[in-house]
């Protein structure tokens, strides 16, 4: 079995999971992520692959991390995440990339990523729930963050960090590669 293969049984198993656990009908969480039924159907059958995008409304949506929505091996106290099993999530032509790292479910889901953006390359992200937080540190080149159509420039060993509920992008302007390490917190379904 491929990797794309295993990916996509671990989120067909893991969403179907959490939708049961949360109490959710296919409708309820097609309204609550704004994915359309038939995609999350798709999914939970394991015949498709969503788009990050997608992945993230429903993990959003469900109050829990992509980790958990990717992952099939948790219960021992301590997680080591070797580099080859560190989740792409997004990447580009050009060689961009995002790399999802680490995550948790502790006091709500945490999530630990890597990106690369390479010149000219950029991505927008929807809004999270309200109470989620983003930390970043950009360790080479120079990060545009526009934050709610403001747009903030980070260079290489500094850091930011906003309420991610708002809508957000990650672009490079500059000519050089950036890469940049980020948190995101988010808060527990209630």
């Amino acid at each position: 079995m491929s990797d794309l293969d295993q990916l996509t049984q671990s989120l067909a198993r893991n969403l179907k999971r959490w939708r049961g656990e949360r109490g959710f009908t296919l409708d309820a969480l097609a309204a609550r992520a704004g994915v359309s039924r038939g995609m999350i159907i798709q999914i939970e059958q394991a015949r498709t692959n969503p788009s990050v995008g997608t992945t993230v409304k429903l993990a959003d949506a469900l109050g829990v991390s992509i980790t958990t929505l990717l992952d099939y091996e948790q219960g021992s106290p301590v997680r080591l995440v070797p580099e080859s099993q560190a989740v792409r999530m997004w990447s580009t032509d050009a060689g961009s990339s995002t790399t999802l790292l680490v995550g948790t479910e502790a006091r709500g889901p945490l999530e630990l990523w890597s990106w690369r953006l390479m010149p000219g390359d950029s991505s927008d992200s929807d809004p999270h729930p309200e109470g989620t937080v983003e930390l970043l540190h950009v360790t080479a080149g120079e990060l545009t963050l526009v934050v709610d159509g403001t747009s903030y420039s980070v260079p290489a060993g500094g850091s930011a960090t906003f309420e991610a509920h708002h809508p957000h992008a990650y672009r490079n302007d500059c000519s050089e590669p950036t890469e940049v390490t980020m948190a995101v917190s988010i808060p527990p379904v209630r």
